[in-house]
């Protein structure tokens, strides 16, 4: 049929036409805004849980950084009971006996500073070559600024066999990061020394390289990890397990009771620097005063 013999639909059944189809577009556009609002309400939940999730994980790892650490604990390896790690010529560290410590055996800090501060361990011995013993503290600026002026000096004695150099890391800036992190840091130089001593030369210098500011969180434990690892050196288990943090409460307790109250405090032959009369004496004229005494 052409469309000029069409039959012409009434004004009736047009107007019944025009009405179904607003009523299926109304029907679809309803379906349609049901769908998105569905899925809307599942975007809301998906990013609620993702919150949840976010905030879990920051509160576990909260939880868990801030742990109570055991007073007893090992000694690493290539460590002594006083948390010192022993510098010799070249990468040599010196050889220690398995050990444990027990903070709660120690006493608290004296209430006011002794006149001289006794550091255990640091003492001259005859025919031995100068000890430097230095209380330090990885998130602390002064010490990277003692090593930034004193290390090549340091090392250079250390080579030539004149000094051995002993490091103990303290937890004692903890309460300047939110993670603990003086502790954290450590324990995992611990993990070094017990794994692999020939390298905690350069391990302790990258924590000094890589510093956070105090007040920040401080590097991530996997950021401790992955910088010995960039050094072929496995602490992973060690760092997650917190093996030596007990080993570094009691160094901190115990430098706080023989009346450390900062760092960097350093002893050459157990006589402490800056400290008396040594308090105008620039750090390289004491040091060499103590070779020289030598012989």
């Amino acid at each position: 049929m052409s469309p000029a013999n069409e039959v012409r639909k009434s004004k009736a059944e047009r107007t019944a036409e025009a009405r179904e189809k607003a009523r299926l577009i109304r029907e679809a556009q309803v379906k349609k805004d049901k769908r998105n609002k569905l899925l809307i309400g599942w975007g809301i939940v998906a990013a609620v849980v993702a919150i949840l999730v976010v905030v879990a994980l920051v509160v576990t790892n909260s939880l868990k950084q801030n742990a109570p650490i055991a007073d007893q604990g090992p000694v690493p390896a290539n460590a002594n009971a006083h948390g010192g790690v022993t510098l010799l010529a070249n990468t040599d560290v010196a050889k220690t006996g398995p050990a444990t410590v027990d903070a709660a055996s120690l006493g608290d800090a004296p209430k006011t500073p002794p006149a001289e501060v006794v550091a255990p361990g640091a003492e001259a011995e005859a025919g031995k070559p100068v000890k430097v013993v230095l209380y330090i503290d990885f998130i602390c600026p002064v010490c990277k600024n003692f090593e930034a002026q004193y290390n090549d000096q340091l090392t250079s004695l250390r080579n030539d066999g004149k000094i051995t150099v002993e490091y103990r890391p303290l937890g004692f800036l903890d309460s300047r990061s939110t993670t603990n992190y003086s502790s954290r840091a450590a324990n995992a130089a611990a993990c070094v020394a017990n794994t692999a001593p020939q390298k905690y030369a350069d391990y302790f210098n990258a924590l000094y390289a890589q510093q956070p500011a105090e007040g920040s969180a401080g590097l991530s434990d996997n950021d401790l990890k992955k910088m010995a690892s960039d050094m072929g050196v496995d602490i992973g288990s060690c760092v997650d397990d917190k093996t030596y943090r007990p080993f570094v409460k009691f160094t901190t307790k115990e430098a706080a009771a023989i009346g450390v109250t900062g760092t960097p405090t350093v002893f050459v032959d157990g006589k402490q620097w800056g400290k008396g009369d040594s308090a105008q004496t620039p750090f390289p004229d004491f040091l060499q005063a103590a070779i020289a005494a030598k012989g």
